[in-house]
């Protein structure tokens, strides 16, 4: 299970992004992130695969055709793996948010 905590600027994601969820999330994937949000905290995202790296860059991409700046911080270790697996290092901010 996968849940957007989101508060101001800020959302947090919490849980396992896997296909399963990727398909599940598919149809709500332009209203889980408020106008307002800048920052998408990765750090208690326990877990995700190839599918759930994905949908972060689609959430990145559907903010950025909106004109909307976001920043995804705080990967887990097991998430900087496949960032660094994927070469996505400019997608991601490793450092700790505010």
């Amino acid at each position: 299970m996968i849940e957007f905590i989101c508060d101001g600027d800020s959302c947090r994601i919490r849980g396992r992004l896997d296909s399963a969820e990727v398909r599940r999330l598919s149809d709500q994937k332009g209203d889980l992130l408020a106008a307002s949000t800048g920052c998408l905290d990765l750090s208690e995202l326990e877990y995700s695969d190839s599918a759930g790296i994905a949908f972060l860059l689609e959430l990145w991409q559907g903010a950025a055709s909106r004109g909307q700046a976001l920043t995804l911080v705080n990967p887990a270790p097991q998430i900087s793996k496949l960032i660094a697996l994927y070469d996505l290092d400019v997608f991601f901010n490793e450092k700790t948010s505010k």
